[in-house]
């Protein structure tokens, strides 16, 4: 395992995890902007242009765009979120430059008119039908009733509003604006021949012009408030959960991912023994998601609307308990078990390592081993665990429920 990196002259930074042993490799164009970059009237437009991405370039159609992925028989996708955009395919090592031409010719799109327009309608429906599915909409709204202004309060997807009022012109400008190449990562992990690969970025990519790109990282001020929201139509109670947790450049983030398995992982955590196993609701789930400048610990928990409000007493007499005495040294055992499984299982595609090469490279230009995220989450110590409890208290939270209930008190 060999990790190398490059940066061609217009700052577009390449960076590689290689694995002679690997029989296949990932491939990605990392992408720094998302929801937290926009502005109130381009909202959604970095979910809007990533689906543009795949409607032709100068050199091909989206017909051919589809088509030519396929023949590589490439895993091919995209995602969008609050900081980046990656475009990613994952092939056999035969078909890396293939594959990089691709992705490259793709990152400078055509962005017509006549796509644009249809591609709009796709995203109106998308914004309607997650709308239509639980938790409605509620966990973006729990972002702007927490966070308030702050970037990372903004929808990925944004609004029929602003998606409706957008124009082909503002999205060209924020393209040009966002995705230079100093804004842009290629990662790639598994069997990559890194010396060709500089090449073909060089090629690819070589040319574009460098324009300045930034970020504001304020540190958010969140103030924690209670929300019902009365929706007739839905058979459960949701009850969703914000609090603050440490950042993505904070050491301490392997503390509180550690402590969100402890308290609210899917199987044999305190969530699940308390209210999951003995079948009093349907789901309860605690995670720790971090960002630049700020994390959160974001649960989710549905149940009936009849004992909604018995459940959430619950949950919170579960916090209170962990902050107060904190938790054992076998829960923290069984914790660092599960992560460090999850962490090395994970690692055994390609595909999968690029996304930890590409992610850690954004937000933090650092390069982390399979062996040193299981090191670090090795040594979190149940003081480590506490001070995180301590400082990021589950009780400080944003509550909203939305459900059939039109009343709390």
């Amino acid at each position: 395992m060999e990790f190398r990196k490059h940066t061609l002259e217009n700052g577009l930074e390449i960076v590689a995890e290689c694995n002679d042993a690997a029989h296949s490799l990932g491939v990605g164009f990392f992408v720094r902007t998302g929801a937290r970059d926009e502005t109130d009237e381009v909202a959604g437009v970095s979910h809007f242009l990533e689906h543009m991405l795949f409607k032709g370039t100068l050199r091909r159609s989206a017909d051919d765009v589809n088509r030519e992925f396929d023949e590589l028989g490439a895993h091919y996708n995209a995602f969008t979120s609050e900081e980046n955009t990656v475009y990613y395919a994952a092939v056999l090592p035969e078909y890396q430059a293939a594959c990089v031409d691709l992705l490259a010719d793709i990152m400078r799109p055509s962005l017509r008119d006549e796509d644009f327009e249809m591609e709009k309608k796709v995203i109106l429906e998308e914004i309607q039908m997650y709308g239509d599915q639980p938790p409605y909409g509620m966990d973006d709204k729990i972002k702007e009733l927490h966070f308030g202004k702050h970037p990372l309060a903004r929808s990925v997807l944004g609004t029929c509003d602003t998606v409706g009022a957008l124009k082909v012109d503002q999205m060209r400008s924020y393209f040009q604006s966002r995705y230079s190449p100093g804004n842009v990562v290629v990662a790639a992990a598994g069997r990559v021949d890194f010396d060709a690969l500089v090449e073909q970025v060089s090629e690819g990519c070589g040319t574009w012009s460098a324009l300045p790109t930034s970020r504001e990282l304020p540190r958010p001020e969140s103030a924690p408030s209670f929300r019902l929201v009365h929706r007739e139509s839905t058979t459960q109670q949701y009850l969703l959960q914000l609090a603050d947790a440490p950042a993505a450049e904070d050491a301490d983030r392997y503390a509180a991912k550690l402590l969100a398995t402890m308290f609210g992982d899917d199987s044999g955590s305190r969530l699940y023994w308390e209210l999951v196993d003995p079948g009093l609701v349907e789901a309860a789930s605690l995670g720790h998601y971090d960002y630049s400048g700020a994390g959160m610990f974001f649960s989710w928990i549905s149940s009936s609307p009849e004992s909604a409000k018995d459940i959430f007493q619950r949950v919170v007499e579960l916090q209170q308990q962990a902050e107060e005495n904190g938790f054992t040294q076998e829960e923290l055992s069984q914790a660092q078990s599960k992560v460090k499984s999850r962490v090395v299982l994970g690692s055994e595609r390609p595909r999968n390592r690029l996304f930890n090469v590409g992610g850690n490279w954004m937000q933090r230009q650092e390069y982390r081993s399979v062996a040193d995220d299981v090191t670090a989450v090795e040594a979190v110590t149940l003081d480590d665990v506490y001070r995180v409890l301590s400082q990021y208290p589950l009780t400080r939270s944003t509550t909203v429920t939305i459900g059939p209930l039109e009343q709390w008190g």
